[in-house]
């Protein structure tokens, strides 16, 4: 299913609109609105995938869930063993 599309203005500098439409010249998008889509999608992918790092190095220095990760894996432990032994006795 195609997404929406909405019509906007943007103001940008002029080596990047240059820049764009050499992309798109040598068929890196098939238009200058492709090129801005997929440069804009880009962008919010890695501002996503930042996110997620900081949340994950949160994580690695919050003494409160480190306890509860190891008290889980304590917890599981033995289940882990015995899922293992039976797989290895098949």
């Amino acid at each position: 299913m195609k997404a929406e599309s909405v019509r906007t203005t943007l103001a940008i500098p002029r080596e990047l609109l240059e820049a764009t439409d050499q992309a798109v010249l040598e068929g890196k998008a098939r238009s200058r609105n492709d090129f801005m889509v997929q440069a804009i999608r880009r962008e919010l992918a890695a501002q996503k995938r930042a996110a997620i790092d900081d949340a994950l190095a949160e994580m690695a220095s919050d003494n409160d869930y480190q306890a509860d990760v190891l008290k889980l894996e304590t917890e599981f432990a033995a289940a882990q063993w015995e899922a293992f032994l039976l797989e290895e006795s098949l």
